[in-house]
């Protein structure tokens, strides 16, 4: 998690860098009930996220902190038959939780990954897509992970990040430190090597950016 942004723009005079707070991993029954509850497509909107990415059949997708494949299966039914999912989580049981529910949902185009907290085990230069949603601001080293994304992506791959908005009152319920707006998104991505090619503001709740590579320097 991020430290509060209020602390945070009091240090920025300092240092003119983002800091990612640690925490425990999630419990994965608890974070299962979150991510499978049938109210949530009515604020997540998947099927438009998806629509937006605008993926073709046998397109070859990460999906970055899966958790229990909420997206994951959907893309997999994107992409299907030739294409095919990684998802990838840090945690073992919701690997494993995620594994059953691909299985019970009949996909057999998902590759689950066991990734770590630097290195989300990717193949390089091979996607056309890495999803995130409200997965970024927890992750403990953003910078090494940012340039992992960067080498998995092929040339024309772009990476889709939805979060939950800072600024605004959509999303008090959430606690601030699980929150970004854009500049702090901007802030990160871009020094990381990318640009920003398109922003939806859709979704009732969070910001939705699309990434793609910039040049090398």
């Amino acid at each position: 998690m991020k430290k509060p942004w209020t602390l945070l723009l009091l240090a920025a005079a300092a240092a003119a860098q983002v800091e990612h707070q640690q925490h425990p991993p999630r419990d994965a029954g608890e974070y299962m009930k979150v991510l499978e509850d049938p109210k949530r497509d009515a604020w997540q909107l998947p099927h438009q996220v998806i629509m937006a990415l605008e993926i073709k059949p046998g397109e070859v997708i990460a999906d970055l902190g899966a958790g229990s494949g909420y997206f994951t299966r959907r893309l997999a039914k994107e992409v299907f038959p030739s294409g095919r999912v990684y998802a990838v989580d840090i945690q073992p049981e919701m690997i494993d939780l995620l594994t059953r529910n691909v299985e019970k949902a009949g996909l057999t185009n998902v590759v689950p990954v066991l990734g770590t907290g630097d290195d989300p085990k990717l193949p390089k230069d091979s996607l056309d897509w890495i999803l995130l949603v409200d997965v970024y601001h927890e992750l403990q080293q953003p910078k090494a992970m940012l340039a992992r994304m960067r080498e998995a992506l092929q040339p024309s791959g772009r990476v889709a990040l939805v979060e939950y908005r800072l600024e605004g009152t959509t999303a008090l319920h959430i606690r601030e430190a699980h929150r970004m707006s854009p500049k702090q998104v901007l802030a990160e991505w871009e020094p990381a090597g990318f640009r920003l090619v398109k922003r939806h503001e859709f979704l009732p709740t969070q910001h939705f950016f699309v990434f793609e590579k910039a040049p090398d320097r």
